[in-house]
Order: structure tokens, then C-alpha cells, then sequence
């Protein structure tokens, strides 16, 4: 995009959406060109300490970066995709200044005032989309780790609020805490809590 003349460019990506509990965190980036930053990646192809590391990096080094979120009352009112969107969008406009132009992952963020590009598998395609999902990442894990904190009862430590059959066995013996998405129901917490394959709903977000 540099060489299509934007100057600030900004990565964005969210994680959580597959959750059964805890927020959906965005986060955007404008990752500096004359201070590289080596071994950026996916977030998903870093292992936990290297996240770490990358985040500290990032944060030392990028022109700027912010966070947005939603909580699981905004997830529940929106559904996840519109709650992704405005986490997104949150992050977006809080970078001061604004970008000249913002690259997403996925999809695109509606009522942005500049121009954008929506890329399937951004996150594996641009360094600034992969330091915005590494940012996003570590935020949220640190956040998931903190409610464990307050109620270890789920195991929020480990699976970070994903439906893993740990987790699911936690909800079926405590039902839903206060961090929970009522509006995503997982199938085998009703049907067998023991199967192998977890499949996540978000009613919501059914029939298009």
C-alpha cells in the first residue's frame, strides 16, 4: 500500500470469536518501516512465548497501536460478527492519527472514514494484520487469564474461554458464569458431553 503512496497503514484483526466465554478483542497496528520487526507471524503459528516477546516488540516499536472490544452482553445483543465489526472499528478510531488506509482481516469494517481492504487470511499475508492479531492475542489471553483468577472453577487459564471438552464438562456441572455468551449454544453440552468434536452455534448469527 506504501507504494500506492498511503503512509500509515493499518493492520487489524480480531480474536474470540469462537468462544463460549470472555470478550472479543481487535486490535490495529501501524507497524513502522525503518524499524522492522523479525518473526512476525499469525498469531496462531507463535507459540505463547514468542507471542509474548513479539508483543513487547511490537509495542516498543510500531508508529502506533490500539485496542477495541466487546463484552459478552455486547456479543449476545449484536452477534459475534457485528460485535467483531465494532471491536474493529473501536480500534481503528482510537489510532491518532487516523490511517491513510487500513487492511482487515476477513472482512470488511463498516462506517470507517478512509479507505480499506478486507483479505482473506490477512493474518498470514500482511505483517501489519499479523502484529494486530499478535496484539489482540496476548491481550485477550492475559484478560481470560485474569478471570480465571477470579473464578477458577472453568479453567479459563487453559483453553481461554474455547469450547474444549474441560470446558464444557465445567459448564455442565456450574452452567454459565457472568462471562458467558448465552446466545452461543454448544451442541454436545446437550447432547454428549464427552464427544470428541465440539460444534459451536451462535443463534443468533443463523440463517445468514
Amino acid at each position: 500500500m506504501r507504494r500506492l503512496g498511503f503512509l500509515r497503514v493499518a493492520g487489524v484483526d480480531e480474536v474470540g470469536r469462537g468462544c463460549l466465554a470472555g470478550p472479543v478483542v481487535a486490535a490495529a497496528v501501524v507497524l513502522d518501516p525503518r524499524r522492522p520487526i523479525a518473526g512476525i507471524r499469525d498469531s496462531k503459528l507463535l507459540t505463547p512465548r514468542a507471542r509474548e516477546r513479539l508483543y513487547r516488540e511490537i509495542s516498543a516499536k510500531a508508529l502506533a497501536w490500539t485496542l477495541g472490544a466487546a463484552d459478552p452482553e455486547a456479543i449476545d445483543r449484536l452477534n459475534v460478527h457485528h460485535a467483531s465489526l465494532f471491536a474493529m472499528r473501536e480500534a481503528v478510531c482510537a489510532l491518532a492519527p487516523l490511517p491513510d488506509f487500513v487492511l482487515v482481516d476477513g472482512f470488511p469494517i463498516p462506517g470507517l472514514f478512509m479507505s480499506q481492504r478486507a483479505v482473506v487470511g490477512g493474518d498470514r499475508l500482511s505483517a501489519a494484520v499479523a502484529a494486530a492479531s499478535i496484539m489482540a492475542k496476548v491481550t485477550r489471553d492475559r484478560q481470560m487469564r485474569s478471570l480465571h483468577d477470579h473464578d477458577s472453577r472453568y479453567g479459563f487459564d487453559n483453553h481461554k474461554g474455547y469450547a474444549t471438552v474441560e470446558h464444557l464438562k465445567a459448564v455442565s456441572r456450574f452452567g454459565y458464569s457472568k462471562v458467558h455468551r448465552r446466545s452461543f449454544r454448544p451442541r454436545s453440552l446437550f447432547d454428549r458431553i464427552d464427544t470428541p468434536s465440539v460444534d459451536v452455534v451462535d443463534r443468533r448469527s443463523e440463517g445468514g
